[in-house]
């Protein structure tokens, strides 16, 4: 947030709402989005809320933070999105919450000193955060793994893609076209200057690694995965009448938006080739018509999957109730400054790093259309087009 405000000199006191997407949420900081707009000094009068989409958090603070404006309640609304992996709230069993919930009750030193010898050694327990359906108990690599499967996608191809994901980021990261990367003091340590998880490998040693999900024959890996980090993001949203008028050059429209859900066992993953020909279509567009892809890269299995699934004719039959499919993006125009196997998957954060992306591709590129797509946990998905702001 004071890097938004450090990049774009927008004045704190203009901005009417700020919406802040997260995951895991931390219980002292329920509604992250009020506690981290007063620590990065906003105006203790302008209300801030969280949501929560999975995958697709940020995604949802902005399309609400979209709704306000067109809605007419707010001009300026600040939407972003934020995940702290490496500090997770791990919690006692429940067991074991009862019990201390029940000893803070206890009157009486007897009814305590009761309660105390009930405590067994597996109430000491601890329940880890998993990255899980709890409508299904399966964990997302298991889903990407069967999804992978389902498609005929090898591993050989997973990995492939994977490198070419950390390739392209190299790449983009070394020609000085991921800007908008602000630095971070980290405390006790060195100051992270620039994402920090991209490791170009070799075919050779990607194949080494053992599957991480479906033993011993799966093909997801941690090399094919995306990975998770710490990570937060900030883009400032304002009505175009509004932008002119306090002196702003906008970077780009966000023209139109799609969520979609389907069954969370079998397609939990397969939300972009839902969503797609969804938002096409609202939009008045064909897929021909998109000059830039930003897609979200939970699994390498997961991306290929999903291309194949949205150039079948028989899946959009099928399981779409389309007459025909909507096409795969062609590769040459699809997460081309690399993607989330690449740069990392902070929950809460990575739409807004998509839409920003497409942003600044579309720019540098000359095109006019950017199709941003995510899946997220709950079998749920997201589109988005983005428009690239006459020059």
């Amino acid at each position: 947030l004071r890097g938004l405000l450090t990049r774009t000199s927008v004045p704190k006191d203009v901005v009417d709402y700020i919406v802040y997407g997260t995951v895991i949420q931390e219980v002292k900081t329920s509604n992250v989005a009020r506690e981290a707009a007063l620590g990065a000094g906003f105006s203790d009068k302008t209300p801030a809320h969280t949501v929560t989409m999975a995958c697709i958090s940020s995604n949802q603070a902005m399309t609400t933070g979209v709704g306000m404006i067109a809605a007419g309640q707010c001009d300026v609304v600040v939407a972003g999105g934020v995940e702290l992996m490496s500090d997770v709230p791990i919690r006692h069993s429940r067991k074991m919450r009862k019990t201390m919930l029940t000893l803070n009750r206890a009157k009486t030193l007897g009814q305590k000193l009761s309660l105390i010898s009930k405590i067994r050694p597996d109430y000491f327990a601890p329940e880890l955060p998993a990255v899980a359906e709890f409508s299904t108990s399966e964990t997302m690599g298991h889903s990407a793994d069967r999804l992978a499967a389902a498609f005929g996608v090898s591993r050989v191809e997973q990995d492939e893609y994977a490198l070419r994901s950390h390739t392209l980021a190299k790449k983009a990261q070394d020609e000085g076209l991921l800007l908008d990367v602000v630095p971070f003091k980290v405390p006790g340590k060195d100051t992270v200057t620039k994402d920090n998880g991209i490791r170009p490998s070799s075919m050779e040693q990607m194949g080494k690694l053992k599957p991480a999900f479906v033993k011993p024959y799966g093909t997801v890996t941690a090399a094919n995965s995306s990975f998770l980090t710490d990570g937060a993001s900030a883009i400032l949203l304002m009505s175009e009448e509004k932008a002119l008028a306090m002196g702003y050059k906008p970077k780009a429209y966000l023209r139109d938006f799609v969520y979609v859900s389907q069954d969370p066992k079998d397609q939990l993953l397969l939300g972009p080739t839902y969503a797609t020909p969804k938002v096409l279509e609202r939009a008045g567009l064909a897929l021909s018509d998109i000059d830039v892809f930003e897609f979200h890269e939970a699994f390498a299995g997961q991306i290929l999957a999903n291309l194949k699934a949205m150039d079948s004719d028989w899946f959009a039959q099928n399981y779409m109730g389309r007459k025909v499919k909507v096409g795969a993006p062609p590769l040459d125009k699809f997460n081309t400054w690399g993607g989330s196997l690449s740069l990392g998957h902070p929950f809460g954060a990575t739409g807004c790093r998509l839409v920003i992306t497409a942003a600044h591709r579309l720019k540098k590129e000359g095109g006019q259309f950017g199709l941003v797509a995510a899946c997220a946990a709950g079998g749920q998905g997201h589109a988005m087009i983005v428009e690239l702001y006459p020059q």
